[in-house]
């Protein structure tokens, strides 16, 4: 077992640890809180791949900003019922996750165990800035300005929608 592996794993279960708990927490900001721990873990995963400009930008943009505009979000509408509010889930929803959960786990063992993946001829490692960038704002094909574009109206509508939110107060 090498060093790696063994970062991998503890990194792996940190992850899977973080995420569960973050979705069966009765309480919001929790929530936030292990989502937060989720980004920081994944930030890991590519610094352990020497990919750091994507780690660097897992903890800007995900891990900071995204993780502070739900959180902010959280409080300000977050009305007179508190932190303590958990709406009871029914036996039916309960029964439906579980069947949903169950089906997509049963789809992603038939798609692994059923295709054989090359291995890849990619090596791990940091990729030149300007090549990022030429793949980020170019418009040709697997070029992403069309989907960085619209990240950024999204990101634009959510704060637009904060301050009207905190407006009406």
């Amino acid at each position: 077992m090498t060093f790696d592996l063994i970062v991998f794993t503890a990194l792996a279960v940190f992850i899977i640890v973080s995420s569960v708990l973050a979705v069966t927490t009765k309480r919001i900001l929790r929530a936030a809180t292990y989502l937060l721990f989720v980004l920081f873990g994944i930030a890991g995963i590519y610094f352990q791949l020497n990919y750091s400009y994507l780690g660097a930008i897992q903890l800007l943009i995900y891990a900071g900003g995204i993780t502070v505009l739900y959180v902010f979000s959280i409080l300000l509408t977050s009305g007179q019922q508190g932190e303590d509010y958990a709406e009871k889930l029914k036996p039916s929803k309960m029964l439906a996750g579980i069947v949903t959960a169950a089906a997509g786990l049963i789809i992603c063992l038939v798609v692994v165990l059923k295709n054989t993946f090359p291995p890849s001829h990619l090596d791990h490692g940091e990729l030149n800035v300007r090549t990022i960038g030429y793949a980020l704002m170019g418009v040709e094909k697997y070029q992403y300005i069309l989907p960085f574009e619209v990240i950024s109206i999204l990101l634009l509508a959510c704060i637009v929608g904060v301050i009207l939110i905190a407006r009406k107060r």
